[in-house]
């Protein structure tokens, strides 16, 4: 598994996270969980039930974004019959803590156990898949390898292999830091996950640069597995410019491995 301890000092971390505190009141058919992740740290989890019956979708968010901001997307994924659960890091939303990328994939677990028991007490289905977008791409890479035979499959939006080359990318100071360690065990990860997966990514990207996309989609263990690219689309508006593309095909993978168990 990667190590990311090497990355956790306030001169990197401070390129990697931009938390913001921020929260709205639950929208109707929805409902907060505060996951404890530490003692007097927890973690906010926001669930959009859309159908009791309809699959769920994991969904690590952005940075800069917080739970709160999916309260107006979260209808898009119901008229696909999708619910919707969305967790935020330490230090984004109403969620305790100072966020590091050790605590992001420590904390992705407990969340996603916490997350699996909540759907199974409320009664809905469990059909469980994850989604990461951009800096989310990260927990939900490590939760599809780490729980092949508990996720329905695997969704990255504007994401990439490793927060390594996006730290390069930005020119971020990382001095005696052994970057291609990180990189390498990120890669060996990835290439052991075998769930069926979506890449969604936008072509005009240049904060995460299309070439990471086509890099994860080269690198994933899977077989099961396919590349949409959205033509024209930035890292900050791929869903508005590809909408009917991005969600007819969300839409379609998951009812099409849905209905083949």
């Amino acid at each position: 598994m990667p190590d990311y301890s090497a990355l956790d000092q306030p001169s990197v971390l401070m390129y990697v996270f931009y938390p913001r505190r921020d929260s709205t009141p639950c929208p109707e058919n929805a409902f907060d969980v505060s996951i404890p992740v530490e003692n007097h740290v927890s973690i906010t989890c926001r669930f959009h039930v859309g159908g009791p019956k309809w699959p769920w979708i994991l969904f690590f968010h952005g940075n800069g974004e917080v739970v709160s901001d999916y309260d107006e997307i979260a209808p898009f994924y119901h008229k696909r019959k999708l619910n919707l659960v969305v967790a935020d890091y330490r230090g984004y939303g109403t969620s305790g803590g100072i966020p590091t990328l050790t605590d992001l994939v420590r904390d992705a677990q407990t969340i996603f156990e916490e997350v699996e028991k909540e759907i199974t007490r409320k009664g809905y289905v469990s059909s469980l898949w994850v989604m990461g977008r951009s800096l989310g791409s990260i927990s939900a890479l490590e939760l599809s390898h780490r729980y092949p035979d508990r996720i329905k499959g695997l969704i990255i939006e504007s994401g990439f292999c490793s927060v390594v080359r996006i730290i390069t990318h930005l020119g971020v100071p990382t001095a005696g830091v052994d970057l291609k360690r990180i990189d390498q065990e990120c890669l060996e990860m990835i290439r052991r996950i075998s769930v069926p997966s979506l890449i969604i990514h936008g072509e005009q990207d240049t904060l995460v640069p299309i070439r990471e996309a086509k890099d994860l989609y080269q690198n994933l263990g899977t077989d099961e597995k396919e590349l949409l690219t959205i033509p024209g689309a930035t890292h900050n508006d791929i869903m508005i410019v590809g909408f009917k593309k991005y969600f007819d095909r969300l839409q379609e993978v998951i009812e099409n491995y849905e209905q083949s168990d």
